[in-house]
C-alpha cells in the first residue's frame, strides 16, 4: 500500500469528508489577497492570517522543510445541529460552534501526522493556524473550490465543513485541482443580512456579523439590528449555498440555543469556560455579555427592563453603552424612566450619546434630566469578576 492510500484509508475511519495532497510552493494569488484586503480595509479588525500575509500564505516560511501538504476536510453537520426556532431570551449560535468541533478534526490530524512520523517523514498539524490559508490548500489538494462567499465548498459538504492540514516533507504525490466552480449561482450574496459579500469571492469583514461577534469594542450601531439574537457566528451565507442543502437537511437535532439572561449572570471565568472554544478578542467576557445584550435588545420585550437597566450601573461603559441602546427598543416606557435616572450619573460620553439615543428612540426628550425624580443606578467598581447581574441598578428588579 502506498503512503497516499495509508493516508486516505487513515482518513475515512477518522471520518473525514475529504483528504488530497498538493505541494506546499507558495500561494502566491493569497499573498496577493491577503494584502489587499489589508490595504483596502476590508478586513477590518481581523488579524489571523491577515496579519502576515507572506507567513499565511508560504508554508516553508515557517517549515523550511516542507515539500507536501495533506489537506482534510471535517464536516460537521448534522452533529451540529439546526438553528432553534426563534424564542425571547435565547441566542443563536452559529453551527460551527454548538461545540469544539475542532476537537475531532485535530485527532484526525493527528492520527495523519503520527503515520507520517512513524514512517520517518517530519510532519506538524497545522489546525485553524495562522502559518497557512488552509482553504487554498484544500483548493489546491482537490477537495474544494472556491465559492463566491468566500468559503471553500466540497461536494457532498457545501461550506458546512473544518479545515486542517498536516504539513510534511515527504514528497507526496499531488492531486489535481477541482475543475469546478459556483457557475452561475450567486444565492450567498443576497442572503448576506447586511451586504458583507461586496463582490464575488471579495468579503468586507467590517460588514461581517460573524467577524463582528467576534471583534472588540463596540459593535457598530448600524449592524446591532441586523445582529438579531446571533451571540456568535452567523450562517446565513451557508444556509443559501446549494451544495450544502443536503447535509443541512440531516440536521434535524436542535442545537445552538444559549440563555441570555444565564450569559449575562455568570462571572467571568465560568462564562470564558462555557465558550472556551469561541474566538472574541482577547477570550474577554465583557464581548460575549455586549452580545448577549445586543441580542436581548433585538428581542424588542418589555420584560427585559429591568435586566437592561441594571446593566446601566455596570462598572463597564461597554456594556453601559449597548444597555442604553438595547432599552431603546423596547417599547417601555418604564425603560425611558431607566435611562434618565441613569443619565444623571453617567459621565462617559458615548454612554450619554446612546442614552440619549435610546429615549429618542422611545420618543421621549433628551432635554434636562436634572430634578428627575428617581435614584441614578450605582456604579462601584466590584472586586473580583462580576457579572453584569450582580450590583444590580435601582431602575427596577431584572424581570424573568
Amino acid at each position: 500500500m502506498t503512503l497516499e492510500a495509508q493516508l486516505r484509508e487513515i482518513a475515512q475511519s477518522a471520518d473525514l469528508a475529504a483528504i488530497g495532497f498538493c505541494s506546499a510552493d507558495p500561494f502566491a494569488k493569497i499573498e496577493q489577497s491577503l494584502r489587499e484586503a489589508v490595504r483596502s480595509g476590508r478586513s477590518g479588525s481581523l488579524g489571523f492570517t491577515f496579519s502576515d500575509p507572506a507567513t499565511a500564505s508560504d508554508p516553508r516560511a515557517s517549515f523550511d522543510w516542507a515539500a507536501s501538504l495533506v489537506s482534510v476536510a471535517y464536516a460537521y453537520l448534522p452533529q451540529g445541529g439546526r438553528p432553534p426556532d426563534a424564542t425571547e431570551g435565547v441566542g443563536r449560535v452559529a453551527r460551527f460552534a454548538t461545540e469544539d468541533h475542532y476537537v475531532a478534526l485535530r485527532s484526525a490530524l493527528d492520527l495523519l501526522c503520527e503515520t507520517l512520523v512513524s514512517e520517518g517523514y517530519r510532519a506538524e498539524v497545522l489546525c485553524d493556524d495562522s502559518r497557512l490559508v488552509d482553504r487554498a490548500a484544500a483548493v489546491r489538494a482537490g477537495i474544494a473550490w472556491w465559492g463566491k462567499s468566500t468559503m471553500a465548498l466540497a461536494p457532498g459538504s457545501g461550506p458546512w465543513m473544518l479545515l486542517g492540514s498536516v504539513v510534511t516533507d515527504a514528497a507526496l504525490t499531488s492531486d489535481e485541482p477541482m475543475q469546478r466552480d459556483c457557475g452561475l449561482c450567486s444565492t450567498c450574496i443576497p442572503a448576506c443580512p447586511t451586504g458583507a459579500i461586496v463582490a464575488p469571492g471579495v468579503l468586507d469583514a467590517r460588514r461581517c456579523l460573524a467577524a463582528i461577534a467576534q471583534s472588540g469594542g463596540a459593535i457598530p450601531i448600524e449592524f446591532r439590528q441586523a445582529m438579531g439574537d446571533r451571540v456568535y457566528g452567523c450562517d446565513e451565507c451557508l444556509a443559501a449555498c446549494p451544495p450544502g442543502e443536503r447535509l443541512a437537511a440531516s440536521a434535524t437535532v436542535e442545537s445552538g440555543g444559549v440563555d441570555l439572561l444565564q450569559m449575562l449572570a455568570m462571572a467571568d471565568r465560568p462564562l470564558r469556560r462555557r465558550f472556551a472554544h469561541f474566538y472574541v478578542e482577547r477570550n474577554k467576557a465583557r464581548f460575549l455579555r455586549r452580545n448577549a445584550i445586543v441580542a436581548l435588545g433585538n428581542a424588542e420585550a418589555s420584560r427585559f427592563t429591568g435586566i437592561l437597566a441594571g446593566v446601566l450601573g455596570h462598572p463597564d461603559s461597554l456594556l453601559r453603552a449597548h444597555a442604553a441602546w438595547a432599552l431603546g427598543r423596547s417599547g417601555d416606557p418604564v425603560a425611558a424612566a431607566a435611562l434618565r435616572a441613569a443619565k444623571i450619573a453617567e459621565r462617559t460620553a458615548d454612554v450619554v450619546a446612546e442614552i440619549d439615543a435610546a429615549l429618542v428612540a422611545l420618543g421621549g426628550d433628551i432635554g434636562d434630566v436634572e430634578g428627575e425624580v428617581g435614584v441614578p443606578p450605582a456604579r462601584t467598581q466590584d472586586k473580583g469578576e462580576p457579572s453584569v447581574l450582580r450590583g444590580r441598578g435601582q431602575a427596577g428588579r431584572p424581570g424573568r
